[in-house]
């Protein structure tokens, strides 16, 4: 009985990181398409009030909203590379590191 706890536990963990990754990246990346195009102004509004100025928070949104995408594509490259060198990534000091397995 204790095994299927540990699976349970298992099986767990890896929904929350798939839903996670495998949802959330993409909807992050999706708001800042969204951000960037209220970043345009003009034609790219949906409200028709003439030929709005852009939104340079729309460009700032954007631009966080694609960081935080690329740094999780780099972590994941990250983890999947150092694994094959030997090494696992560490989060001890919240930076990731590099250590030995």
């Amino acid at each position: 009985m204790e095994n299927i706890g540990f699976a349970l536990e298992g099986a767990w963990q890896v929904l929350l990181i798939g839903l996670l990754l495998g949802a959330g990246l993409p909807a992050v990346f999706a708001l800042g398409i969204r951000s960037l195009a209220y970043g345009a102004g003009g034609a790219a509004e949906t409200v028709d009030a003439g030929h709005a100025p852009p939104h340079p928070v729309g460009r700032l949104g954007a631009a966080v909203c694609f960081a935080v995408v690329l740094a999780g594509v780099a972590l994941g490259i990250t983890i999947v590379v150092a694994s094959g060198f030997g090494k696992e990534v560490s989060f001890d000091h919240v930076v990731p590191s590099l250590v030995d397995k």
